[in-house]
């Protein structure tokens, strides 16, 4: 594992972020969304919620807490292709909690990015800092793509 490595250095880290526009692309062909960014403009908090707040909650609750305490189980470390069973469970996790407030294929969808956010959880031996960041910026991008709804004003 690497431990703390400067994330500027981390060539896989840098693929993480550029395949953020690709999952993007795929929303877009998935349902045809009108991408908006007005609503930024007209509830600054909310965005702040969404964009800042929520990933760090987040991935302080899953990555932070619920994987980190699978992966100190006798099996939580085991691994298929570098994605520990700690963190596929978290995902599944993960996912289910978004079924809540999302529609059931948008939750699925958040699967592959949770087991990302999980991998340089485990990459970086439990450091959240580049987790909080992927995530935030993946949803930047998912709510220019599909803009919540706002109360009528």
């Amino acid at each position: 594992m690497i431990a703390r490595m400067k994330l500027i250095t981390d060539w896989q880290y840098g693929l993480a972020l550029l395949a953020a526009p690709v999952l993007w692309g795929g929303l877009l062909w998935l349902a045809a969304p009108q991408p908006s960014f007005d609503w930024v403009l007209l509830a600054p908090w909310l965005f702040l919620s969404l964009v800042f707040a929520q990933p760090v909650m987040e991935e302080i609750v899953f990555r932070g807490w619920l994987q980190g305490w699978l992966i100190k189980k006798e099996w939580g470390s085991y691994s298929l292709l570098n994605i520990s069973t700690a963190n596929i469970l978290t995902s599944v996790v993960f996912v289910s909690m978004h079924l809540f407030y999302h529609a059931p294929l948008m939750a699925l969808l958040v699967f592959i990015p949770s087991l990302l956010f999980g991998y340089f959880r485990d990459r970086y031996d439990g450091w959240l800092i580049p987790c909080i960041l992927l995530h935030c910026f993946y949803n930047a991008g998912y709510f220019y793509l599909y803009a919540p709804v706002l109360p009528a004003q």
